[in-house]
């Protein structure tokens, strides 16, 4: 039987390590990295593909239901969320039959987390689980709105920008390259933490770097490696990331 590969996301390097001495002691579990935050998360979903996440609720700037928003439900590993007492999540939790640890929790109520790992790791659980995460999701954010405008400062001035007007997004260090006609701005943010932000129903992140908007998008095509050459309406053309594939066949099946 191969290991179930697992992925530890905490802030705290003392719950990580908690987590991971747990493990340990199964046999049958590989922890292939650990993350501090929500954006590094992402990110190691989307390079390692593991089994498994254990996923702190409460973290900055993007914390574990964000994570899964950004991840995509169907895109979704099999998760334990990891959390302080907070009434209103574990109650979600338990609604929509999703694994959690409380914090701080014993080595008993590990191992039942554990077990329950085991019986949901097939493709029949892991499609019920997408189900039951979109489930989570709408009610613990029912009415979650979308920016519609970003806060563009240069040189001392402050201006507006539609989102709609956006083609394009680029990762640039610690800012993001805004691409809108022929301008572009630079804002202050994370790829991960502005995709949250976005409709994603319009934008759409097609690799680790970029991310489009799906009404500008003018022609796709298919590459060999299981890419695709993506041309927008104003001729820029941009290549998607092996990882983000299956995000550009399900808008092409939505679409169809």
């Amino acid at each position: 039987m191969s290991k179930i590969r697992t992925i530890i996301v905490d802030d705290e390097p003392l719950a990580r390590r908690g987590i991971r001495s747990q493990l340990s002691e199964e046999k049958d579990f590989d922890v292939v990295t650990e993350c501090r935050n929500g954006r590094e998360a992402v990110e190691a979903i989307a390079a390692h593909a593991p089994d498994l996440v254990f996923l702190d609720v409460q973290m900055p700037e993007l914390d574990g239901f964000a994570v899964v928003e950004a991840v995509g439900v169907k895109r979704m590993p099999s998760v334990i969320f990891v959390t302080a007492y907070d009434r209103y999540a574990v109650r979600a939790f338990e609604v929509h039959a999703l694994d959690y640890l409380l914090k701080p929790f014993d080595d008993e109520r590990f191992a039942k987390a554990v077990e329950r790992v085991h019986r949901q790791i097939d493709q029949a659980g892991l499609q019920d689980l997408s189900r039951r995460l979109q489930g989570l999701l709408d009610d613990l954010k029912p009415a979650r709105n979308y920016v519609e405008r970003l806060v563009i400062r240069t040189a001392g001035r402050i201006s507006f920008l539609a989102v709609a007007d956006i083609d394009w997004i680029e990762a640039a260090d610690n800012y993001v390259r805004l691409h809108a006609g022929r301008e572009s701005h630079l804002l202050r943010e994370t790829m991960t933490s502005l995709e949250t932000k976005l409709d994603p129903n319009q934008f759409l992140r097609v690799h680790r770097s970029r991310i489009i908007n799906v009404r500008k998008i003018k022609q796709l095509q298919p590459l060999f490696r299981g890419d695709y050459d993506i041309m927008l309406l104003d001729g820029t053309r941009l290549e998607s990331g092996r990882g983000y594939r299956d995000r550009l066949q399900s808008l092409l099946t939505g679409l169809a």
